[in-house]
C-alpha cells in the first residue's frame, strides 16, 4: 500500500478502504505521508467527495490517533451536546448542569472561538478562576461526584484532526461537508460519550446559512455516530439574530445564569429544554414529552442553577466575581428610523462584538421600534473606536414599515 496509489484510486472518484484511509492519516501523522501527498488528497475528496463508509473510516481513524476517553465499567450515562457554533451561544452552559441534574452525565470538551462565533471555553474563563485545563483524573473524579465537567479539548483529543484541518485551511479544502463533518464527529467519539445531540445552526449567523446545507451535513454527522456505534441526533436551529440579548464572553454567563433561575429570555430557554429533553430521550430512553416537562422543572425550582455553580466552584471559579460590564465605558446604538426590524445579520453582529466588552440587544428581529430608541448597550474598553464599533454594528440592521413574517427557532430534527 502506497499513497500514490490512495490518491490515484481517488481521483478517479473511487471508493478508498478502512485500511487505505487509516494508512494516509497515520502516514502524514508520523510524516511518512508528506503535507503535498495530503493536500493532493484533500482536493481529490473535495471533488469526488467521500460515501457513508468512508466519511465513518475517517471519523475513526481521527478519534483513534490520540487519547479516547474511556467510561465503560462505570455507573454513569455519558451524553454531548455540540453546536456547529453561533452568536450568542450559550446553551452548553445551561443544557450540562439541565442534563446533569436529570441523571445524565456531561463529560464536556469545548472549542474556543472561531471566526465570528462565540466558544464556550472563552465564555468560562471570563469566570474569575476558572479552570478549563485540568488533568484527565481530577475531570473523571469532578464528573463521578457533579455529574458534569465542561473543559478545553486536550492537546491530543484526536491530534490528526488538528494538523488535518491546518492543512485543509491553507489548501482550500475546508468546505467539504464529508471532511467537516468527520472533523467535528471525530473529537465527540474520542470523547466517548454514548449519546450526542447536535445542535446544527442555520443563517446568516452560522457557518451553514441555508437549511438545505445545514440539513446535509445534519444528515452526515448522524449517520457518522450511528455508524461508529453512538446514539445520535440532529436539530437545526434558527442563527439568523443572535440567541438571547447577550453576545460577548462575561455577559453571555450572566444571561445564562438568568436562565438557570428561571429567568432570562425566551428563546434561550426554549432551546435549553429542547436540547435537554433530546439528550434525556437519546440517553436515557424518555419520551420527548416527558423529557421537555422535566426540562423545564429544573429550570423552575433553581436545581440546575445550584448544579452549574457547583461545576463552578468544583474548577475553581468564582461566579461572584464575574461582572457584567467593562470598567470604563458603555455606549448605545439608537434606532436610525421608525419600523420594524426586518433583517438582522448575526454574522455582523458576532464580529463587532468581537471588538467589545459585551452587546446586550434591546431589539431584534421583528420588533418595532422608534426612531432614536436604543437597539442595544454596547461596552467598550477605554481604546475602543466607539464610532467606527457602532457605524458597524448599524449595519447588522434593516428596518421597514411592514413587520416581517415569524420564523421558526427550530426547523426540525434528524435521528
Amino acid at each position: 500500500m502506497n499513497i500514490f496509489e490512495i490518491i490515484q484510486k481517488k481521483k478517479q472518484s473511487k471508493p478508498l478502504t478502512r485500511q487505505e484511509i487509516d494508512f494516509m492519516v497515520e502516514g502524514f501523522c508520523n510524516g511518512t505521508v508528506s503535507e503535498g501527498q495530503m493536500a493532493a488528497l484533500l482536493m481529490a475528496i473535495c471533488i469526488n467527495g467521500f460515501n457513508r463508509e468512508e466519511t465513518a473510516s475517517l471519523t475513526l481513524a481521527m478519534a483513534g490517533s490520540g487519547d479516547v476517553l474511556d467510561f465503560s465499567g462505570r455507573d454513569w450515562v455519558i451524553a454531548d451536546k455540540h453546536s456547529t457554533g453561533g452568536v450568542g451561544d450559550k446553551l452548553t452552559l445551561t443544557v450540562a448542569p439541565m442534563c446533569a441534574i436529570l441523571g445524565v452525565s456531561m463529560a464536556k470538551m469545548s472549542g474556543r472561538s472561531l471566526g465570528h462565533t462565540g466558544g464556550t471555553i472563552d465564555k468560562l474563563e471570563a469566570i474569575p478562576g476558572f479552570k478549563v485545563d485540568l488533568p484527565n483524573e481530577v475531570l473523571m473524579d469532578i464528573l463521578g461526584r457533579v455529574g458534569l465537567f465542561i473543559a478545553s479539548q486536550t492537546a491530543n483529543l484526536a491530534p490528526a484532526d488538528k494538523v488535518i484541518y491546518a492543512l485543509r485551511d491553507s489548501t482550500a479544502t475546508v468546505d467539504s461537508p464529508a471532511l467537516i463533518a468527520s472533523s467535528i464527529m471525530s473529537k465527540k467519539i474520542a470523547a466517548g460519550a454514548g449519546a450526542i445531540v447536535l445542535d446544527v445552526k442555520v443563517g446568516s449567523g452560522a457557518f451553514m446559512k441555508t437549511l438545505e446545507e445545514a440539513r446535509n451535513l445534519a444528515q452526515i454527522m448522524v449517520d457518522i455516530g450511528k455508524d461508529c456505534g453512538r446514539k445520535v441526533s440532529a436539530v437545526l436551529t434558527a442563527m439568523d439574530a443572535p440567541l438571547g440579548n447577550a453576545v460577548g464572553n462575561g455577559v453571555e454567563v450572566l444571561e445564562a445564569v438568568e436562565v438557570l433561575q428561571n429567568k432570562g429570555p425566551a428563546d434561550i430557554r426554549e432551546l435549553s429544554v429542547e436540547l435537554t429533553a433530546q439528550i434525556l430521550s437519546l440517553a436515557k430512553g424518555v419520551e420527548e414529552s416527558v423529557a421537555r416537562d422535566l426540562a423545564e422543572g429544573v429550570l423552575q425550582n433553581g436545581s440546575a442553577y445550584e448544579k452549574f455553580r457547583q461545576m463552578v466552584e468544583e474548577q475553581g471559579g468564582n461566579l461572584e466575581g464575574i461582572t457584567s460590564k467593562a470598567p470604563h465605558k458603555i455606549t448605545q446604538l439608537k434606532a436610525p428610523q421608525t419600523g420594524h426590524i426586518v433583517q438582522m445579520y448575526g454574522e455582523i453582529c458576532g464580529m463587532v462584538a468581537h471588538k467589545t466588552d459585551g452587546i446586550i440587544f434591546h431589539k431584534k428581529l421583528g420588533d418595532y421600534v422608534v426612531e432614536g430608541q436604543t437597539l442595544a448597550d454596547v461596552y467598550l474598553s477605554e481604546f475602543s473606536d466607539e464610532d467606527n464599533i457602532l457605524e458597524s454594528l448599524s449595519k447588522a440592521y434593516t428596518i421597514a414599515t411592514e413587520k416581517p413574517l415569524a420564523a421558526p427557532l427550530i426547523y426540525e430534527i434528524i435521528r
